[in-house]
């Protein structure tokens, strides 16, 4: 099976006309009076996570063992994660964060219109993000901003967690849970991802 890098620079070659990208001009994003206000009102209303906002960074691992009181293996690269018993920078394989109750990563724009935050690769095992039962990003209020369009123009910046976007390995919007009502319309929660997820908010 070929590898992504090889997928991907065979659809490069083969692209025989290039356009340019449409002008943002005519668009009107949307903006609110308090994005940190909206933010959480999304997070916690359609995307369904926790928000607890802490005082300083000395306060995650309090915030982690009030939350997720049973966790067992809490995987994290976090240095202020010092409750972590896994540290998705030195497993093997991503199979060793097989049975992670909490991953906890670093979010560094959250998205005021959904509720969304960006996480980039920064952890050799992205799987953390996935594969863990339960999901907690630790955000800078900083970075919250307004919309999409906004965060878009950020995540180019070294600050924003990619020194280069276009030769980045990875990063995803992450909106709560996963979920899906698929099958029989019923809702299932943690179907493809985590079950819960937890945006600890940091001044």
């Amino acid at each position: 099976m070929a590898t992504r890098e090889e997928i991907i620079g065979n659809c490069r070659k083969n692209i025989k006309q290039r356009l340019e990208r449409p002008p943002m001009s005519r668009l009107s994003p949307t903006t609110f009076p308090d994005p940190l206000v909206e933010f959480i009102a999304k997070a916690e209303g359609s995307a369904g996570c926790t928000v607890v906002k802490a005082t300083s960074a000395g306060e995650i691992d309090t915030i982690i063992r009030s939350v997720y009181p049973d966790a067992k293996v809490i995987a994290s690269a976090l240095p202020e994660v010092k409750s972590a018993t896994v540290n998705p920078d030195t497993v093997a394989d991503a199979r060793d964060l097989n049975g992670t109750d909490v991953g906890v990563v670093k979010a560094y724009i959250g998205v005021a219109e959904n509720g969304s935050v960006w996480i980039p690769q920064q952890v050799k095992e992205r799987d953390v993000c996935f594969i863990s039962e339960n999901l907690v990003a630790v955000l800078s209020q900083k970075g919250i901003v307004n919309n999409m369009h906004e965060a878009y123009a950020l995540i180019t910046r070294p600050e924003y967690g990619s020194d280069d976007f276009d030769k980045a390995g990875y990063g995803v919007f992450i909106a709560g849970p996963s979920k899906t009502a698929d099958i029989a319309q019923v809702l299932v929660n943690g179907a493809q991802a985590a079950r819960s997820m937890t945006l600890i908010l940091l001044p």
